[in-house]
């Protein structure tokens, strides 16, 4: 098969190319390829081909997961993908890696209606599909630095909607029959007759009564109003992974929004806030602490108690450390898969004040 054209050439835009850019070049091309105005061979496919590059660059995720892997990142066995849908792995920080799987591309002309309006001249030239599966949630969430060193199980709450207990789904009362829609005869569509610059052209849209179901509900369900969802809240208990960054996404699959005619929940994407340590700085999976030791400490030598994320310990300080030194705590930093980073403390000597006579020829006596 040949190979596919470059996204960017098909909107003749360049990969620097803002949002604004890229819906200012697809509204332009679609329009002209659509295939009620192109009447050539391989309009349709051109079409398509047009509206395919629009939906990966006007997406964030899809582009950069474009950028990173090119078409592969949309194909059977991309990295993190799932078969037949495409997608792929991004890194949001060490240990958390998060797989997006963006599931095939849309329906170009949905695209285009939703781009142009559901009125447009060019009409609607999509078939009846099955309930669309539920849309994921974003969220994001604080925990406390310790939690984002070992990971953490968490109880949440979720504002969202769910499938309708007493209908499952269906929207219909139970016992309750369907019948063809009376708008469209079954055939989830209607046409209509515009006039527009290119003359008279006959559309066709989805049926506003069915909404493309071809069958409307004799009685609606009583509680979720013939919707098949209802608002809820989901409590669950989710597991933080060890080791996530400050920003870092994490998915958790089907904790999002109830799907059509209970068809599939969409998924939860956490954005992870780590709340600042009042001793601990991070650098990957290290931590870093400041300590404070007198100058007699540092001249003769000493051992010190230093806080660490598992409590205190003690760390032995030699007879002669300068100030500005840096000790190392092996396997006392941040966890991260069956290892942990290390703890860095960093000396600071105190310069005494207010020394006694006594003290002060000591110190004279320590300089000669």
């Amino acid at each position: 098969m040949p190979s596919k054209k470059d996204y960017y050439e098909v909107l003749g835009v360049s990969k620097t190319a803002s949002d604004t850019d890229i819906k200012k070049a697809y509204r332009s091309l679609a329009r002209k390829a659509h295939p009620d105005v192109d009447k050539s061979a391989g309009a349709e496919e051109r079409f398509k081909e047009i509206n395919e590059a629009y939906q990966v660059l006007s997406d964030p995720q899809k582009k950069a997961a474009y950028d990173q892997f090119g078409h592969a990142a949309f194909s059977q066995g991309a990295p993190g993908g799932a078969p037949g849908g495409g997608g792929y792995t991004y890194s949001y920080g060490p240990g958390v890696n998060v797989d997006f799987d963006f599931g095939g591309f849309r329906d170009p002309f949905e695209i285009f209606e939703e781009f142009f309006g559901s009125s447009s001249p060019f009409g609607s030239r999509r078939t009846r599909s099955g309930p669309r599966r539920g849309e994921d949630l974003a969220y994001e969430l604080t925990i406390p630095f310790e939690q984002a060193a070992f990971g953490a199980e968490k109880k949440i709450s979720i504002p969202r909607h769910e499938v309708c207990e007493h209908c499952k789904g269906t929207g219909a009362e139970p016992g309750s029959k369907t019948k063809t829609c009376p708008t469209c005869q079954g055939r989830g569509q209607v046409q209509r007759a515009a006039n527009t610059i290119f003359g008279s052209l006959m559309t066709q849209q989805v049926c506003p009564e069915c909404h493309g179901e071809g069958q409307t509900i004799e009685h609606k369900c009583r509680q979720c109003k013939g919707n098949g969802r209802i608002k809820s809240v989901k409590e669950t208990t989710i597991n933080i992974p060890a080791g996530v960054n400050d920003g870092g996404t994490v998915r958790f699959p089907a904790l999002g929004e109830a799907g059509e005619k209970g068809s599939s929940y969409g998924d939860l994407y956490l954005t992870i806030r780590v709340a600042p340590h009042k001793e601990f700085k991070r650098d990957g999976y290290n931590i870093y602490c400041d300590k404070n030791i007198s100058f007699a400490q540092a001249a003769l030598g000493d051992e010190v108690e230093v806080t660490t994320l598992d409590g205190p310990v003690k760390l032995k300080i030699p007879e002669g450390t300068q100030t500005g030194t840096n000790f190392r705590i092996k396997e006392k930093g941040i966890k991260h898969g069956s290892s942990r980073g290390d703890q860095f403390v960093h000396v600071t000597v105190i310069t005494p004040k207010n020394l006694s006579s006594k003290q002060k020829e000591a110190l004279k006596e320590l300089g000669n």
